[in-house]
């Protein structure tokens, strides 16, 4: 099992929520961010004081992802996170040791298969297909 943590642009997150449910990724937890990296940074004026805005908005997505989930995870947000441009943003991959679903007790992959799942799934093929 792998925490999959991904830093994206805020613009981008449709298009990587629905590949990844297509990839069949269903659990997912976002947080909004800011952070800075390689960008430029963003020099305004308010009220005739010049300000840097050293810190850009990112939104931050992790996900628990079994073995065989890993690695189409990582090419799903590859393909709908990209844009070519400086700030697109990164992905970390760490090993988890245990998961534990509270409700029931269950644990590992058992544990991280969703409970609706296979609806989630088809609910973003059809979404794919009416695009």
């Amino acid at each position: 099992m792998k925490l999959i943590t991904t830093i994206v642009r805020p613009e981008v997150l449709p298009e990587v929520k629905a590949a990844l449910f297509r990839a069949g990724i269903t659990g997912i937890t976002l947080s909004r961010v800011s952070g800075h990296g390689g960008e430029h940074e963003i020099v305004s004026q308010y009220r005739g004081t010049t300000l840097v805005m050293e810190f850009h908005e990112k939104v931050k997505i992790e996900m628990v992802c079994s073995e065989p989930f890993v690695q189409p995870c990582i090419d799903a947000i590859l393909s709908s996170a990209r844009t070519g441009e400086v700030g697109d943003g990164k992905i970390f991959v760490q090993p988890i040791e245990r998961v534990i679903r509270i409700r029931t007790g269950e644990q590992n992959n058992e544990a991280l298969t969703a409970v609706n799942a296979t609806e989630v799934q088809q609910a973003a093929l059809r979404a794919a297909d009416d695009a």
